[in-house]
């Protein structure tokens, strides 16, 4: 195995892998780990019988591993799905970035890791040719089953490089919200366009559970200030924003 990067640091082969299915990349997949060391994630990123691997591991000083070469499938998405997509592990690249996550106090990311995930995620966009609008989160795509990299993760940030897509969050303000049993026209619509965003959802005016779900995803990657689940007017200009940028080509 040899590096796809020149920001490798190191090479720790996972077993756990297979072939793309015919598939090409066009998407790139943050998490992070969720453990209580990276050491210990590493391990069970590598043990054959966890059955879960990332193509790369940020360390919190900055150090790169890759474990999975890009031109094969890791094991990091599950189930999940993205514009209709719904086999991501076939099209995506997975990087893990060592964090203890929301079991673990949420510790913020040190400026040296995040640093060197904005240059692994240029890098591997710029080589695979992933337009900006596919730089997603695990909660993006498993809504509801997957909560990381979680809300105070610096998208705004990685964005100002050119990494993901951004808006400035409309400001929470007073005005009508949606919650989870309403039923309407305006529940439609909201359904609509989280769905034109890329998420997976039934467009059928319920404002189920999984709608809280997809809504409480939005918000934790583009309104981080509250993520509750309610489409309150914040989170509905936020979306209608990123979905003008999106739609932009961008």
């Amino acid at each position: 195995m040899n590096p796809d990067s020149p920001l490798v640091d190191d090479l720790a082969p996972s077993p756990n892998h297979g072939d793309r299915r015919g598939k090409a990349v066009d998407s790139l997949v943050l998490h992070y780990t969720g453990m209580s060391t990276g050491a210990a994630a590493l391990a069970q990123l590598r043990d054959p019988q966890s059955g879960v691997s990332c193509h790369y591991l940020v360390w919190e000083d900055g150090r790169i591993s890759q474990l999975v070469p890009e031109a094969l499938r890791a094991w990091h998405a599950g189930t999940s799905s993205w514009a209709g997509e719904s086999d991501m592990n076939s099209v995506s690249i997975g990087i893990e970035i060592v964090n203890t996550g929301h079991d673990g106090g949420r510790p913020p990311y040190p400026p040296a890791q995040i640093a060197a995930v904005v240059e692994l995620c240029r890098d591997i966009c710029a080589r695979n040719a992933i337009p900006r609008r596919r730089v997603l989160a695990h909660s993006d795509i498993a809504p509801g089953r997957k909560i990381d990299p979680g809300e105070w993760f610096p998208w705004g940030h990685l964005a100002a490089a050119g990494v993901g897509l951004w808006v400035p969050p409309a400001p929470i303000q007073p005005g009508p919200v949606s919650h989870r049993g309403d039923q309407g026209l305006e529940v439609d619509a909201l359904q609509r366009d989280l769905q034109a965003l890329g998420y997976f959802l039934p467009v059928n005016g319920v404002y189920s559970a999984t709608t809280e779900d997809v809504v409480a995803a939005f918000q934790r990657h583009w309104r981080q200030a509250l993520v509750d689940g309610a489409a309150d007017v914040s989170t509905t200009e936020t979306l209608r924003q990123m979905n003008s940028l999106a739609a932009s080509g961008a």
